[in-house]
């Protein structure tokens, strides 16, 4: 990470509503970046907490999928507000998806589109393949939910699969995908927040102690960042980064309260995302501490 572009940055981009776009122009001005640079230098430009989530939610697609494409892309996962491979209806047969996907993030902007399917045989247990299509192609249709509180320049979309021919990702669809992507998200969603916290900390001139104290939660994310998503010590040190992003909660609010009151209101309407998995979050903390 080139720290120093970090700390003598003072630019930021405005908010698109078209997010495609929006994350083409941000793109286009960073350059050739890493996953982490993409989170934190592209967090840091933001307009938004949301539009610094989605960044970094497409920092995490890219460890996911090192070849995936330069534009917005999602994951498609959930079905009735399930990960569970048993629960999920989606299925994968000769090359083809048939089935729908609940609550896709950006997934109405997204030119591509990575799907978690069922591809068992009858009588084995669920067993999940990752497989990618694009919505322009037969049998793909993205249909924009409306609007929540949470963040709501990020749209969310149902998506409809039927007999849409994809492409397979090597590697089990659980295991290598699903499963990972979960800490994955944490850390890069964590690392581009924070660097959109430590820009209008900038902007506002706020205490420098809070200024440094993000700073080194940024260099913490950087280094759980080098771990694999499955590591027990990568868990852990990733707990410990959650527990230091707590720790500044309230010296946060306090600086925003002080400063623009445009700032603290997207705050205070968007930081309830970074409660989004905590409970899963804790579950993976107690049993990497158990198994260390």
């Amino acid at each position: 990470m080139p720290w120093q572009t970090l700390l003598n940055r003072r630019d930021r981009l405005p908010a698109d509503p078209d997010l495609g776009e929006g994350f083409a122009t941000l793109l286009q001005q960073l350059g050739h970046v890493s996953p982490f640079e993409l989170a934190v230098a592209g967090g840091r430009l933001m307009a938004t907490p949301g539009l610094a989530f989605l960044v970094g939610y497409q920092a995490a697609l890219r460890m996911l999928w090192p070849s995936a494409p330069a534009s917005l892309g999602a994951l498609c996962a959930t079905e009735q507000r399930s990960l569970r491979p048993a629960d999920m209806q989606t299925r994968l047969r000769d090359l083809r998806l048939s089935g729908q996907k609940d609550f896709v993030t950006a997934g109405d902007a997204a030119d591509w589109l990575l799907v978690a399917a069922r591809c068992e045989q009858p009588g084995e247990d669920p067993r999940l393949s990752l497989a990618v299509v694009y919505p322009d192609e037969p049998g793909v249709r993205v249909e924009k939910l409306p609007a929540i509180p949470l963040m709501p320049d990020v749209s969310h979309g149902r998506l409809f699969l039927d007999n849409a021919a994809c492409e397979l990702l090597a590697g089990d669809g659980w295991d290598a995908y699903v499963k990972p992507f979960r800490t994955l998200e944490d850390i890069y969603v964590l690392s581009a927040m924070t660097a959109w916290l430590y820009g209008v900390g900038q902007e506002c001139d706020w205490p420098q102690p809070l200024q440094l104290r993000l700073l080194a939660l940024l260099a913490g994310c950087a280094e759980v960042s080098r771990q694999a998503p499955g590591s027990q010590a990568g868990h852990v040190l990733l707990g410990g980064l959650f527990a230091q992003f707590e720790a500044l909660k309230d010296e946060i609010d306090q600086a925003l309260a002080s400063g623009s009151p445009e700032w603290a209101a997207m705050w205070l309407r968007d930081r309830a995302v970074m409660e989004l998995g905590s409970v899963a979050r804790g579950k993976r903390l107690a049993k990497a501490l158990a198994a260390i």
